[in-house]
């Protein structure tokens, strides 16, 4: 489940790995290139922070059940799973809203499990079931055991797995035909092309699961009052045209006119004044930085090349 904020912030991580692929466009001298790149993501701070949940079921059905319990001051709790992040803003009414998730308990449940076993492509049977041709709630679980087998533990999804099963809990993947048993003792495949077979069992176990509640916390009564708690909380830098010496405000709206400004080593009094105003370390790369710059609010982007 990810929000426009932090959908934004992995837009960020693109960012960077394309600058990291920039050659500079200056006179090159010694030491590292650096680039920033500075996005317009629009005028309206109050539309970027709100929160809306996926339209789908497996993350946007928790999610929108989890508002429709705490808004405006009700509390919403799942097992295994997080319905909703932290620090989401969401708005009820007029009123503003952020919200707090923390770990609440423990209980024992029973829960549908899964595991995959590998098997011989050449003895997968030709009723085989291609994982690219079920539902997301069924495929999610299968794909994550089949990258855990692949990488000998060593997958990014590995966190999500209980040793070497796949624990359904979220409502969507409790409902699906993965939990219902039709795929128990199946061979599933990776493609349609019969790659990468695997035994599918699936057990009801009683299996400890930690508590999550989620509740929300009003933090303004009107949009005016909520967009200056989106620009204190959120933005790294707030900032008029005069704010900024006239030098580093050229390299500003070089930055934003450009698809990125560079300078090759040591940086220059104007980009280095810039970099601090915007919240970076002139030595570090970073992402997702927000500014809010003459009535417009953008992403800035830097980068440290020191290879290049």
């Amino acid at each position: 489940m990810v929000s426009r904020r932090q959908s934004l912030q992995l837009a960020g991580s693109a960012v960077l790995a394309a600058l990291a692929g920039c050659s500079t466009d200056l006179t090159a001298t010694d030491g590292p290139e650096r680039s920033l790149r500075v996005d317009r993501l629009g005028d309206d701070p109050v539309e970027y922070a709100l929160y809306e949940p996926p339209s789908d079921e497996l993350f946007g059905g928790p999610a929108r059940a989890a508002l429709d319990e705490i808004l405006p001051d009700g509390r919403y709790s799942s097992y295994g799973y997080v319905p909703l992040g932290d620090g989401e803003y969401v708005e009820h009414e007029g009123t503003y809203y952020r919200t707090e998730q923390f770990v609440s308990g423990r209980a024992e449940l029973r829960r549908p499990v899964v595991r995959v076993e590998p098997i011989d492509e050449e003895t997968a049977p030709d009723d085989a079931v291609p994982i690219t041709a079920l539902q997301t709630p069924s495929a999610r679980p299968l794909k994550i055991l089949q990258s855990h087998e692949i990488t000998n533990g060593d997958s990014t999804t590995t966190d999500l797995l209980r040793g070497d099963s796949y624990v359904m809990t979220r409502p969507a993947e409790r409902e699906s035909r993965l939990a219902a048993g039709d795929l128990d003792g199946r061979v599933v495949t990776r493609t349609g092309r019969g790659e990468r077979a695997y035994r599918v069992e699936v057990r009801t176990e009683q299996v400890p699961l930690t508590e999550h509640t989620v509740l929300a916390v009003d933090v303004a009564d009107s949009r005016e009052a909520f967009r200056a708690v989106v620009l204190g909380a959120e933005a790294h830098a707030v900032l008029d045209a005069d704010d900024l010496p006239s030098a580093a405000g050229d390299v500003l709206d070089d930055a934003i006119g450009r698809d990125a400004y560079r300078e090759t080593g040591a940086p220059s009094e104007a980009f280095e004044t810039l970099l601090e105003r915007l919240g970076f370390d002139v030595d570090e790369s970073a992402n997702g930085h927000l500014l809010w710059y003459v009535n417009s609010l953008f992403r800035a982007a830097y980068y440290v090349d020191r290879d290049g």
